[in-house]
């Protein structure tokens, strides 16, 4: 699938695209999702419940965070495969997410499934679209954003969260064990 050009997404997501390359969006995409798994599956289960400041989410969290976020874009994604430029693509409130869920007591197994799950939905759908499909804009409201966009914002969005994780998380855990 082809690298989005800036007229397919709010420039707020450029942070998030910065962090793709222009490169195979299938092998980008499996891998972070690999690293994902991996990065979640070596942090101690005392760590998964460390929030390094008041306010901020603990690590498990932040993975149910990247789970919902995901969702939120695979709705988005199929409305713009699906050439639908009426259906407006509204953004989630991700603060108020992350209230309404309690990640506490859940088994990180059973969170990583989940991830694979949704991510395997979400990888799914661009296997099976044209160039032209991926391309299409839809109605996001104060922008139009295309479906591959989205694919591309996705990979940004989560590698960003693993790095949030390992400098502000981790690493501060371990400044503060020192």
């Amino acid at each position: 699938m082809k690298f989005p050009i800036k007229d397919e997404y709010y420039p707020g997501y450029q942070p998030y695209i910065d962090l793709v390359k222009n490169e195979n969006f299938y092998e980008q995409f499996d891998n972070v999702t690999n690293e994902t798994i991996h990065l979640f599956k070596s942090i101690s289960i005392d760590q998964l419940n460390y929030k390094y400041a008041e306010n901020k989410w603990t690590i498990k969290e932040v993975l149910m965070h990247i789970i919902d976020t995901e969702r939120g874009f695979s709705y988005r994604a199929i409305v713009c495969l699906r050439n639908d430029n009426k259906t407006p693509l509204y953004g989630m409130n991700e603060d108020l997410y992350a209230k309404n869920v309690d990640v506490s007591t859940r088994d990180i197994e059973s969170m990583l499934e989940e991830f694979k799950i949704v991510r395997k939905g979400f990888r799914i759908l661009f296997e099976n679209c044209t160039d032209e499909q991926a391309s299409f804009l839809g109605n996001g409201v104060d922008y139009e954003i295309s479906a591959r966009a989205l694919g591309y914002i996705s990979i940004g969005h989560t590698k960003h969260h693993l790095n949030v994780i390992r400098n502000k998380y981790l690493n501060s855990r371990k400044n503060k064990n020192t």
